[in-house]
């Protein structure tokens, strides 16, 4: 007796020491199984209904007999009466209680049976169960109090172990919430964010793989992230509104969790034996009252795959934030739409007055030459107005093409950035006076289309700005490729502004940073009053 108290107490430290609940419950069975010398032992724990069990951790079956037995029981026969009656029970023979219902084939042979519940703050957990006494015909009374006295100290450390991983459930997931948050704070892009949010959430809630689709054309959902090695394929793939499960959750604005997708009306049965679902969890994302998204999840991992409450609260904490990022992705849209159509309009009128003040008076002017050259009858004069007017229309058609390369230079689609920028400044010194040194060190080499037209605008709005402010007599313009970018610097010796004090709308600074925005690029300004303005801007490369 007192090697087996002392036996009990060191296994009932051991099993305190356990943070891990999986691994509680497996010592916990070894250790029954020691004390009371039993050749069999197994632990069930409780659905939370209190009607079945929905773990099953048994020692002393080898893996062979264990796959030929199939599904582990689900609290039938002696295991029911333990499940309802949460006290301990001491059989001879459990094949001869009228209450058993049996053996699959392929269990081993069990006669003796001590089964003893273990209960947390008065409510049944589970129950431990010991078959064939090792030496003997049945368990005894010893044996029954040793396993209760074990299975107190146990509730304990299942208490602990499930307090411990709730904390390390809550953990992860506020690290995940935080980073959606800072993800949304920092303006990442949609695709990318919506990419987080489904790989978190699946990592969450142990599903099999989670989907985002958004409303694309009138009655089609578009997949806009996947999150699980097997469903990547089904990236921009559409689905009808109409007849699946997704449409229905986005009309109703509510989420729903589906424990057979076999059995619901509502969901798509094609789509269903596509990706082998068995359970299901639809979350919608609305914002202002307007659904504009939803998430779906397929499949709890374990043996259980139907997805709780908590899943589902989860779910829908994590769509209430992808349901932002959407909701701001489209504003920004809109107001980036807003703000090309605005550059667009002021580019037309200052072309517009450009044709109008300088080209349509030179056009103007050489009708006017044409007219004195048609009445004219002193041979010298008429020569000497059709010189003038061949000046005036070389003159003319400088303008035409100066306005073409302004609003895009031929060069640049042609020979690329480096050439198209070496006319700029060649341009920009005939008509201003102001000398440019450009050096560019690309060797030659051709880089996206894209980048190369953000940077040549913003080059070509620098010196815009140099004319129109700086008062500069000479302007330095380099071209630097360094490892995974590409950086345009403009420094001028001009009397310079205080950069903290502006917000840079009258210089085109706003514009500058919008245009590198979009290529996830930065723009640098320096400048002090009295010592110029520097402007670099850098632009990462794929």
């Amino acid at each position: 007796m007192d090697e087996r108290l002392r036996a009990l107490v060191e296994a009932g430290i051991a099993v305190s020491s356990e943070l891990s609940l999986d691994a509680v419950l497996h010592k916990l069975t070894e250790t029954a199984a020691r004390i009371a010398g039993a050749r069999y032992a197994a632990l069930g724990v409780i659905d939370p209904a209190g009607e079945r069990l929905e773990r099953f951790i048994a020692v002393g079956v080898d893996e062979e007999t264990r796959r030929r037995i199939g599904r582990p029981p689900e609290g039938r026969g002696i295991l029911g009466v333990l499940i309802r009656e949460a006290k301990p029970l001491r059989l001879r023979d459990i094949s001869a209680d009228p209450r058993a219902a049996g053996f699959p084939p392929h269990h081993p042979r069990m006669r003796s049976f001590l089964g003893v519940p273990i209960l947390l703050r008065g409510v049944a957990f589970g129950n431990l169960y010991l078959a064939e006494k090792e030496g003997a015909a049945e368990f005894t009374q010893e044996d029954e109090e040793m396993v209760t006295l074990l299975a107190a100290q146990a509730a304990v450390a299942i208490e602990n172990a499930r307090l411990y991983e709730s904390a390390t459930r809550w953990l992860r997931q506020l690290e995940s919430l935080n980073e959606v948050g800072n993800a949304l704070a920092g303006e990442f892009e949609l695709p990318r964010l919506l990419q987080l949010v489904a790989s978190r959430l699946r990592e969450l809630v142990a599903a099999r793989f989670v989907i985002i689709a958004l409303p694309a054309e009138p009655g089609t959902l578009r997949i806009a992230a996947v999150a699980g090695s097997e469903v990547e394929h089904l990236l921009d793939r559409r689905l009808q509104t109409a007849r699946s499960k997704s449409g229905r959750v986005l009309e109703r604005r509510q989420g729903e969790r589906v424990d057979s997708l076999h059995d619901d009306p509502e969901v798509d049965q094609a789509v269903v034996r596509e990706l082998g679902g068995t359970s299901g969890l639809y979350v919608p994302l609305v914002v202002h009252d307007r659904a504009i998204g939803v998430i779906i999840a397929h499949d709890k991992a374990g043996a259980d795959p139907r997805f709780s409450e908590e899943d589902q609260r989860l779910a829908e904490t994590f769509a209430a934030r992808a349901a932002v990022a959407v909701d701001l992705s489209e504003r920004v849209q809109r107001d980036a739409l807003r703000r090309v159509v605005a550059a667009q309009e002021l580019e037309r009128r200052r072309l517009a007055r450009e044709l109008h003040d300088e080209t349509g008076q030179a056009l103007t002017s050489i009708l006017l030459g044409l007219k004195a050259i048609e009445d004219g009858t002193d041979l010298a004069q008429v020569r000497q107005s059709a010189s003038r007017l061949r000046e005036l229309v070389v003159e003319t058609l400088h303008d035409v093409r100066r306005l073409a390369i302004e609003l895009r230079p031929k060069a640049l689609d042609d020979f690329g950035l480096v050439p198209a920028l070496e006319r700029l400044a060649e341009t920009f010194t005939e008509q201003t006076g102001i000398a440019v040194d450009f050096q560019a060190a690309l060797a030659g080499e051709r880089l996206p289309g894209e980048v190369e037209t953000a940077l040549y605008r913003i080059v070509q709005e620098a010196l815009t700005n140099v004319v129109k402010h700086a008062g500069a007599s000479h302007v330095s313009v380099v071209l630097a490729r360094k490892e995974g970018s590409v950086t345009a610097v403009v420094e001028d010796n001009g009397r310079g502004f205080q950069a903290r004090r502006s917000d840079g709308r009258g210089l085109g600074l706003v514009g500058m940073r919008e245009r590198l925005g979009l290529l996830d690029g930065r723009l640098r300004i320096e400048s002090t009053e009295g010592a110029g303005t520097t402007i670099v801007a850098e632009v990462p490369l794929p």
